[in-house]
């Protein structure tokens, strides 16, 4: 696959949690340049050691930009692309008024291929190149944003939504239809390529107990599979889901007693936990996926990142598209800081970084594969400018380092910030 490529400029990659030790930064390594070759990353280190390894690669550089790993986005709808930024509606007000009458579009191949494939263009334009996406009912809206990923190379996991109450006609499977479903859509994509399948029932409300049963046993067949869903977002949908079941100790008995928590379990939001709830996450090494402009934009909560962090939990970051209110991992970063603000534990900016990378990669179980720069890792890189903007221009030209030099980009960068973006070892977005 020819003679690779060699990026040059600044470096950033991980060498541990920033959030296990007194100082962040002191978990980051800054190298001069990254190898990459046959879809893989092969070094990285000096510009010297790099043209040592890979002599005949083509040198890229990037003087005075930032190298990391692509964006990792742990949590999303794909399918709510179009629908984005709509105004003024909580948890279950959003999806009856917004969520599920577009979903209910996704029976059309041909609009799911549309919105598939913008959704992808949209993300990638953003630096994303890792996602792991809710699809709808409809197993096209799957083959869909599979089929679009495979084309462009990309690691993508999906799974087809699965609910079977409180959802409009037509937008409704049933308990066996959705495991058998689920189980062809395993056997048509999950390890083909980059795909990975995540079985999806969208939350305790829309499923009754044989639903989530069969989940729970489609789990169990296919334990090599994620399974994403949501716990604990607003606090009404936690009174509903206790008059729903009312056996069940908390929200996250729902999913317990059926199966439905494992340590490949990925629980969205996750922001009203009860204690038994964090003690039972924490001992099954499950991950809980902060998606801090959806929580904010619908106004679900503050999520407690210092305390869950401190207690071990595994964490992702997400924008939850599209009740998150954008597609961008830098803004999601940004208001993870503004989150962390309001509940009086701010965020550095290596621990930002960690999350959109590393830290969504390790709740996909994907720590090894993607979501940062170490030899044999998948090459999807994000090249950061810096200085994309006036205003950020202005501000990261008086930094004393490199955290002051990009949190500017953290705060108040879009897709003009991201210079360019390699799936696979391909660059896909070039400045």
């Amino acid at each position: 696959m020819g003679t690779g490529f060699i990026l040059k400029g600044q470096v950033l990659a991980f060498a541990a949690s920033p959030f296990s030790g007194e100082r962040p930064e002191d978990a980051t390594l800054l190298r001069e340049a990254v190898a990459l070759k046959d879809g893989k990353i092969a070094g990285a280190g000096t510009l010297a050691e790099m043209q040592a390894l890979l002599p005949e690669a083509e040198l890229v550089d990037h003087a005075g930009k930032l190298i990391l790993a692509g964006f990792v986005d742990a949590h999303v709808h794909y399918p709510q692309t179009a629908i984005i930024a709509s105004w003024g509606k909580r948890l279950i007000d959003w999806l009856n008024s917004y969520t599920f009458p577009e979903e209910m579009r996704f029976s059309d191949r041909s609009y799911a291929d549309e919105i598939a494939s913008r959704y992808l263009d949209l993300t990638t334009a953003h630096g994303t190149t890792t996602v792991c996406s809710y699809c709808t009912i409809h197993p096209e809206s799957v083959d869909a944003l599979f089929s679009a990923a495979q084309v462009r190379g990309q690691r993508v996991v999906a799974g087809k939504t699965c609910m079977d109450r409180n959802a409009p006609e037509g937008l409704r499977d049933t308990a066996q239809s959705a495991y058998d479903d689920s189980e062809a859509l395993i056997a048509r994509w999950h390890g083909v390529d980059r795909l990975e399948y995540a079985i999806t029932p969208r939350f305790s409300p829309t499923s009754t107990a044989e639903q989530l049963e069969a989940m729970g046993a489609l789990w169990a067949k296919h334990p090599e599979c994620l399974m994403q869903t949501h716990l604990s977002e607003q606090t009404d949908e936690i009174e509903w889901v206790k008059s729903l079941f009312p056996q069940a100790r908390d929200y996250l008995d729902t999913y317990e007693e059926f199966g439905l928590l494992g340590a490949k379990g990925l629980y969205g939001h996750a922001i009203h936990l009860e204690e038994r709830e964090r003690h039972r996450l924490r001992e099954f090494g499950a991950a809980l996926i902060h998606c801090p402009t959806s929580n904010t934009f619908i106004g679900s909560g503050l999520f407690d990142m210092a305390g869950l962090m401190a207690e071990g939990q595994r964490i992702g970051l997400a924008t939850d598209t599209g009740g998150g209110s954008s597609f961008s991992m830098l803004r999601t970063m940004a208001a993870a800081y503004e989150v962390g603000q309001l509940r009086g534990t701010p965020l550095h900016a290596a621990q930002l970084l960690w999350l959109a990378t590393q830290g969504s990669a390790t709740a996909l179980r994907m720590e090894g594969k993607i979501g940062n720069i170490a030899a044999g890792m998948e090459a999807d890189l994000v090249v950061l400018d810096l200085a994309s903007t006036p205003a950020i221009a202005q501000r990261s030209g008086r930094a004393g380092d490199v955290w002051e030099a990009v949190f500017p980009t953290i705060m108040m960068g879009d897709d003009r910030a991201i210079a360019e973006v390699w799936i696979g070892g391909q660059p896909v977005k070039r400045s």
